[in-house]
């Protein structure tokens, strides 16, 4: 009953005017950057992370969570309409959408995908809601040893989840726990690695960090790979909606997509993609027309989509509960968080509930106005993908550069010449971004090493400094042990899991195509 009262408090918090144009700003912002090829969520919140900081926390938070979900939505019409995933949980989307698409059922194709979306959506939500107060009961017992053991947990995730390779990953987290070392030591005020330059003692700003590594580092690596061609488009044929048949055939798989992503979302060595190859596995195995699957089996959208769009709900379980993110998108919500003086977290639950239940209550509104926004308006968002890429990239690497110039107006001189100083960190490590991506290394660990790192050596100093150097405190309690064993687990559960689900589906379609 707690919970069903938070719950209605938060709905109270959502529903308010503003909050309500936050979380249609963020939907409609996430549908446009889902629909077009290569822009993800993740891209679009570390945009908007420096146009963000003045205003209000709630409805900057809701926005992006708004952005979060509507970039699941509107990923399944770039994979059903252009076979091409924006992101990586949509490439099963892309395997039987755009075969319908191709044989003239786009419309049913994307109504499957946008309903059993909010069917996912809205049971997850609901079961994040239900979850999250048991979750944060168990974080209050952490004590510095167990937080350290937590953010070690939280470094092996990103590092194993993230990425194809865990070597790779490993990297990028060292990077972002090295740049996380500069400015004044948390416990000793002495100044590291800040070279005498003032600038750098608060430290590398996280927005400048993220609006770098996913925004500029994206738009270098479009232009140094110069394929700017149209792709083919397929057109939506006849009516949006879909037949008895495909109602029949589609609501099973919408529950089993949403029983499948939701708890692999809440893992910490989860992931959309994880899930979305898992239930696309078992919607051919469970399938009664199997022999349709590669061909434009509609249970075949229907399972990953809801998986997919449950699995971000699931994501957002470790993140509220004990900051821990499993996404790229999640790393910069968390720094969205953080940018607001927040740390998500058992102790955030109960110093602002208000903006925590708003948020989880604000993502049953966003699922209600994401329905309508895809079903009656694809038409609409078909256009988008008609911008010609140049203009798109520049926009962006404008809009990135002017926010965080506008978020951080220092200014240093080379020579007569007055630089920013944010500028000149956005261009360094926009070029570090596009040295990542060009090399197949992850960008998400390098944000989480930045802003996870510090926190994880205050706790590992004051848990040493609590046993007077005994590192045996960091084994003492059965949570701690539990993290540990976590940690080891997140290096090889995503790895078996992305063999068992992608090894399956690339057998069968090799069956397939014999």
């Amino acid at each position: 009953m707690d919970t069903f009262s938070l719950l209605g408090q938060g709905l109270m918090v959502a529903m308010d005017p503003a909050n309500l144009l936050y979380a249609l700003i963020g939907v409609t912002l996430g549908t446009a950057v889902g629909v077009l090829p290569g822009i993800g969520p993740a891209l679009t919140v570390a945009l908007l992370l420096p146009v963000t900081y003045k205003l209000d926390p709630a409805g900057s938070l809701i926005m992006f969570a708004g952005i979060y979900y509507g970039g699941m939505y509107g990923g399944s019409t770039t994979s059903i309409l252009l076979n091409t995933p924006g992101e990586s949980a949509s490439i099963v989307t892309a395997l039987e959408g755009n075969k319908m698409a191709k044989s003239g059922r786009a419309g049913p194709a994307l109504a499957t995908a946008a309903i059993g979306s909010f069917v996912a959506g809205l049971l997850a939500t609901l079961g994040l809601a239900f979850i999250a107060p048991s979750v944060v009961k168990f974080a209050l017992s952490f004590g510095p040893a167990e937080y350290f053991a937590l953010m070690l947990l939280a470094f092996m995730t990103v590092s194993a989840a993230f990425g194809e390779s865990t070597l790779r990953g490993l990297t990028s987290l060292f990077i972002g726990l090295a740049l996380g070392l500069i400015g004044i030591d948390q416990l000793t005020g002495q100044a590291r690695l800040t070279f005498g330059m003032p600038n750098l003692f608060d430290g590398i700003s996280v927005t400048t960090l993220a609006v770098a590594l996913f925004a500029i580092g994206e738009t270098f690596t479009v232009v140094a790979q110069r394929n700017m061609g149209e792709e083919k488009v397929e057109t939506v044929k006849g009516s949006v909606w879909m037949s008895r048949e495909d109602w029949r055939r589609s609501w099973i798989p919408w529950l089993r997509g949403t029983a499948i992503g939701f708890p692999i979302g809440a893992m910490p060595a989860g992931g959309a993609d994880v899930s979305s190859f898992l239930s696309y596995s078992a919607e051919k195995n469970f399938a009664r027309h199997p022999e349709e699957f590669g061909k434009g089996a509609i249970e075949g959208v229907a399972g990953p989509e809801a998986a997919n769009n449950a699995s971000a709900a699931g994501t957002l379980v470790p993140l509220l509960t004990l900051g821990l993110p499993t996404t790229a998108t999640a790393a910069i919500m968390l720094a969205g968080f953080q940018q607001f003086g927040l740390q998500p977290g058992p102790l955030l639950f109960a110093t602002n509930a208000p903006l925590v239940w708003g948020l989880i209550a604000s993502l049953l509104v966003a699922n209600f106005m994401l329905l309508v926004l895809n079903l009656p308006l694809i038409g609409l968002w078909v256009k988008l993908l008609s911008i010609p890429k140049p203009w798109l990239y520049a926009g962006i690497l404008v809009f990135a550069t002017l926010g965080t110039i506008g978020a951080d107006g220092s200014t240093f001189f080379i020579g007569p010449v007055p630089v920013s100083f944010g500028f000149l960190l956005l261009m360094l490590f926009g070029i570090l971004g596009y040295g990542l991506r060009r090399f197949g290394y992850p960008i998400a660990p390098v944000v989480v090493g930045l802003i996870l790192g510090p926190m994880a050596e205050k706790s590992l100093r004051q848990a040493l400094q609590i046993s007077q150097g005994d590192p045996a405190i960091l084994f003492r309690s059965w949570i701690a042990i539990l993290l540990w064993v976590l940690a080891i687990l997140a290096v090889a559960l995503p790895l078996y899991l992305r063999a068992k689900g992608k090894g399956k589906v690339l057998a069968q379609f090799a069956t397939d195509e014999d």
